[in-house]
């Protein structure tokens, strides 16, 4: 193995990893009280945003959804102002006023999470378009739903994104539900991508658990973006570890298809991997040490930030 692939698979694991403590040490605050609002856990899904960002350039894009974490992470966000903007802190991102589902880093090319579904659709074939105009070369990205890909708003950006031959990636996050209702009950093919066909777009499913499956596919398709072939859309087939947000006990997920998907585990895949690849078990876990500190350094800063008072938010509003 070269050293750029043995590079690429530390890279995956440790964002993976880094998803995951934070989605956990997010939960648990949630349990202390110190989270308002809904939260809507990424855990299990953490290949697809660490493969999808370490396939783009600097000065991409990327948009994304309510379960936006794990792409925030994968995208190079600041942890700290992550977790204060989560905890309703001043220190957050948006001065504690948008919380989990509202997290943007324009500095990054993050145009943001957004809590309507299907919502960041849009934002992204727009970003694209304005690539495209200046000739930038830069592509975007845009995470959605299962959901949102039965909202009109994607059948309609997928077309002028189609007809305008823009650098935009849909990436589909297939993880079986919409809320609690499951994917065979809303659409007869199981399989999103082979929606695309319908507009003559180019499209690829991809194992959504797997991170370094997942980086070949963006990376392929970014690059038939910046050739002006795109746009491109890709599927990743995951799964949910939980409900859909922290108070949803997931009832209604099959038992045996969850303990599939867990002994597919995301972050044990590409922690196998890594070992495989030659990483030493010593190394691997100074790495973790390492990240657990940034994880607990992170909390320990919202925890210490103020919360918004009323005369700044009356200031902002003005």
């Amino acid at each position: 193995m070269v050293d750029s692939e043995y590079s690429l698979l530390k890279k995956l694991y440790e964002t993976v990893f880094k998803i995951r403590l934070f989605e956990k040490k997010c939960c648990a605050l949630y349990r202390q009280g110190l989270i308002n609002g809904y939260l809507h856990s990424y855990i299990g899904e953490e290949a697809i945003a660490a493969g999808a960002c370490a396939a783009m350039r600097p000065g991409d894009y990327i948009v994304s959804t309510h379960r936006g974490h794990g792409h925030c992470i994968a995208n190079g966000a600041d942890l700290k102002a992550m977790m204060a903007e989560i905890c309703g802190r001043e220190t957050g991102y948006c001065l504690g006023r948008g919380g989990s589902m509202h997290i943007a880093d324009f500095n990054l090319g993050n145009l943001g999470a957004n809590g309507i579904v299907g919502g960041g659709i849009p934002m992204a074939v727009g970003a694209a378009l304005g690539a495209k105009i200046r000739g930038s070369g830069q592509a975007a990205i845009v995470f959605l739903s299962d959901g949102a890909s039965n909202n009109g708003v994607f059948a309609e950006s997928l077309n002028l994104a189609a007809i305008w031959n823009l650098p935009v990636v849909f990436l589909i996050e297939n993880n079986g539900y919409a809320v609690s209702t499951p994917i065979e009950q809303t659409s007869r093919t199981t399989d999103l991508y082979k929606r695309a066909s319908g507009y003559m777009v180019a499209a690829s499913q991809t194992n959504g658990n797997d991170a370094a499956a997942v980086y070949q596919a963006a990376l392929s398709a970014l690059e038939q973006c910046r050739r002006g072939q795109g746009p491109v859309v890709i599927e990743a087939k995951t799964y949910r570890h939980g409900g859909h947000h922290v108070n949803d006990a997931g009832a209604y997920m099959p038992k045996e298809r969850l303990e599939y998907y867990k002994a597919r585990d995301p972050v044990e895949n590409m922690r196998k991997k890594l070992l495989e690849a030659g990483y030493a078990g010593q190394e691997m876990l100074a790495l973790e040490k390492r990240i657990e500190a940034e994880i607990e350094a992170a909390a320990e800063y919202a925890k210490n930030s103020p919360e918004p008072s009323v005369k700044s938010f009356l200031e902002v509003c003005e």
